[in-house]
């Protein structure tokens, strides 16, 4: 069944502007809310590219936007060029500084960890300075390596708002505070420490900078993974707008050629593609004829035959002849600008599991300092002094602290990428996790994803007294001095019967129709049914109807002539992978609905189709077509799963709800996907939908148990009950918890 589209829709115009400043996905929360109570305004940060996308209605300028950006603390500037603003984005800094403060904050941890609570619970260990001993190693963590928290929490202070970084921020510095002053503005006790483990641990002075360099670690140990993560997510933009032309060799007035920046490129202006050059945009051929590789933004298996008249595309590459094409489209209104722009558009969205979160910390946050403010009032007004009621306040802030919260996501992550790495499966994030739960929908490109994206001689059909080998070997010979994909077939067949070729002479290639030349004397032609017309070569009619059979089957025919006879035909196609009827099946047992789209004509999609056993197939898609498509299953109410593996599936992976890209695939599909099929095997989809199931069921686990230890632990601890150094014990052991829990994944048994 061949499943029609109507026209595809227009990508709608937005304002887009790069932010700078911001340190976390709260950042962009900020911003978002910032933006969207401007009248008409609709907002989407991407703080992986640091690109906010905006609907704004007529009157509402890029720089009024901006004003209200650098309002809530941040910077802002317009885009011009959105390909160069990706391109440009920042790759692995903050990567790289989160993990020299973590090792800064660790090496400092375990020393302090052991010395703090020495020397508070047991005075007589106490050497001359140790309270500088300590000082020095808890200094660097809570100056430095705690400073990306301190600095988002006074940002929000600014503005009146609240986040983790401020709990984690107050915890750290009152933590420090209090042992600052305990170690040198108050005398210390000096007696023998109370019998008993637990007893001396209640007696103990108030030192607690093991307590401040332990939250830190913890929580940038969470943030290491977040980062490494939120960068994967940019990279899809990165690597598209890695395609674009960065030169072009324009002409002059008096056809003089001259190289420019793509930047300075003007429509109307023409400019010429050499083979093997990326064509500079859009435009129209207006001299010259060219086998141009559309792959990437089409998904055509073959390479396009274009001749003077007809439109070419930027991003797509010529393969032989020289074209002279006038710029129809620049900048930002090119299809490849369009296709970045649909990615990103996509990515935009959050997981319902991150937006619980940030709900559930918008109001946790201010309650925990409600809590340790009541605290500490309640304990000082029942008669108890400083101490107590500061250590019981403490306890409540440092048993609050989101430890095991800021883990719960990126550890189950971890384990899950590595068990994946063992079945040719990687999870990329949450979002794919989520989309398991209910996908009811698969759709499946066709070409490198279903079939190998190389061309193979698949028939051959003699008539007279030469026979198949013999044949393969005179057209072998002429396509050698070819650059099509058909002929590299012909060729590759040929060289697999035969060690050598006899080489070629008087070769003559003709764009769009075929090849010919000499071969030991015999004159061969190599070519489309027309070529042969054009020759005036009688062609039986027996050799007729197997061209039309061949073509009705999805196959691409070459005609082979040798002295002005036709004596065979040899077909050519994309083979579909082993696997792939396999994977299939599998899928439909899963109770999940199939469907196949391709940029390829109706009956090479309809042939595979039909081999594989998928009923539904869409043909002839460029790649918005591929979004709407998706875009249409999803309004219908449609959870869909996209496979692929082309520049061209870009878009479309991150438009699908979950987008799995094959591993032999382009790095843009790669980056879009949410799921890595690391395997070039389509069976690793189910695998992948299995291990997602199991990685979401651990980290809703985790994220039970980190908010459920907080709102036990808090009352505990403000009824005095928790010495903050129990209190911070009880925060590491949930950490502990939602590792251990998390490393249950690497024995998930998978079925298949």
């Amino acid at each position: 069944m061949i499943i029609e589209l109507g026209p595809a829709s227009d990508v709608p115009t937005r304002i887009s502007l790069a932010v700078t400043g911001m340190s976390c996905a709260a950042c962009a929360n900020r911003i978002e809310r910032r933006l969207n109570k401007v009248d008409g305004v609709t907002a989407s940060v991407n703080y992986a590219t640091g690109v906010a996308t905006i609907d704004a209605p007529d009157g509402v300028s890029p720089e009024q936007l901006c004003a209200e950006v650098d309002a809530a603390g941040y910077g802002a500037s317009p885009i011009i060029d959105y390909a160069e603003a990706i391109s440009a984005a920042p790759e692995d800094a903050e990567v790289r500084n989160l993990l020299r403060r973590l090792a800064v904050a660790l090496l400092a941890f375990f020393p302090l960890a052991d010395l703090s609570v020495m020397f508070a619970t047991l005075p007589s260990t106490r050497i001359t300075g140790w309270q500088f001993i300590l000082t020095a190693l808890a200094l660097p963590v809570v100056l430095w390596s705690a400073a990306p928290f301190h600095r988002r929490a006074l940002a929000g202070a600014k503005v009146c708002a609240t986040s983790m970084d401020t709990l984690v921020s107050v915890g750290v510095l009152t933590a420090t505070l209090w042992s600052l002053d305990t170690m040198y503005l108050h005398p210390s006790r000096t007696g023998p420490a109370p019998e008993g483990v637990w007893a001396a641990i209640w007696a103990s002075d108030a030192i607690y900078l093991e307590v401040a360099a332990g939250v830190t670690a913890f929580v940038l140990t969470g943030r290491y993974f977040e980062a490494k993560a939120k960068r994967s997510a940019g990279s899809a933009l990165r690597a598209l707008a890695a395609l674009g032309a960065r030169e072009v060799t324009v002409l002059t007035r008096d056809d003089r050629e001259m190289r420019i920046p793509i930047a300075e490129l003007v429509e109307g202006q023409r400019f010429v593609v050499r083979p093997g050059e990326t064509i500079a945009t859009d435009g129209l051929v207006i001299s010259g004829e060219s086998s141009v590789d559309a792959s990437a933004m089409t998904g055509e298996s073959l390479p396009v035959d274009i001749t003077t008249g007809m439109a070419v595309i930027g991003g797509t590459t010529a393969l032989t002849g020289r074209l002279i094409v006038e710029a129809a489209t620049v900048g930002a209104d090119t299809k490849l600008s369009g296709m970045i722009r649909l990615v990103e558009q996509a990515q935009t969205g959050k997981a319902r599991m991150q937006r619980v979160a940030d709900r559930v910390s918008s109001v946790f946050v201010p309650i925990v300092f409600l809590v340790a403010a009541a605290t500490f009032g309640a304990w000082w007004i029942c008669g108890n002094g400083g101490d107590r009621a500061a250590s019981a306040a403490l306890a409540v802030l440092v048993v609050a602290c989101p430890c095991a919260l800021g883990l719960a996501i990126p550890t189950a992550l971890l384990v899950a990428s590595g068990r994946g790495a063992q079945l040719g499966v990687f999870i990329k994030g949450h979002r794919a996790l989520e989309a398991t739960r209910d996908v009811d929908t698969v759709v499946l490109d066709k070409t490198g994803t279903v079939t190998h994206a190389a061309m193979s001689v698949v028939a051959v059909t003699v008539e007279g007294r030469y026979t198949d080998t013999e044949v393969l070997r005179l057209a072998g010979s002429v396509e050698t001095a070819s650059e099509h994909a058909v002929a590299a077939a012909i060729t590759r067949r040929a060289l697999q019967l035969h060690d050598t070729l006899p080489p070629v002479e008087s070769f003559e290639a003709l764009p769009g129709l075929g090849a010919r030349g000499t071969v030991e004397g015999a004159r061969v032609s190599v070519g489309r049914l027309r070529l042969l017309h054009q020759q005036r070569i009688d062609v039986p009619q027996t050799l007729v109807r197997e061209v039309h059979r061949q073509e009705r089957a999805g196959r691409t025919v070459v005609l082979v002539a040798v002295n002005g006879s036709a004596v065979a035909l040899v077909a050519v196609a994309d083979t579909v992978k082993d696997t792939a009827t396999t994977a299939v099946a599998r899928l439909h047992r899963l109770g999940l609905r199939v469907l196949m789209f391709t940029g390829d004509n109706p009956y090479v999609a309809q042939s595979v189709a039909d081999e594989i056993g998928i009923d539904e197939v869409v043909a002839e898609l460029l790649p918005e077509g591929k979004v709407e498509l998706i875009a249409r299953l999803q309004e219908h109410g449609h959870r869909v799963v996209m496979i692929g593996d082309g520049i061209n599936d870009g878009a479309a992976l991150a438009t699908a709800d979950l987008g799995m890209a094959i591993g032999a695939g382009t790095d843009v599909a790669i980056a879009a996907a949410d799921v890595i099929l690391v395997r070039d095997d389509l069976a690793a989809a189910t695998d992948a939908i299995e291990l997602a199931h199991a990685t979401l069921r651990t980290i809703k686990g985790n994220l039970l148990w980190a908010f459920g230890y907080n709102v036990l632990a808090i009352p505990v601890a403000a009824l005095g009950l928790l010495n903050p150094l129990i209190a911070g014990a009880a925060m590491a052991f949930s950490s502990f918890f939602v590792v251990s829990n998390s490393l249950r994944l690497r024995r998930v048994r998978l079925g298949g």
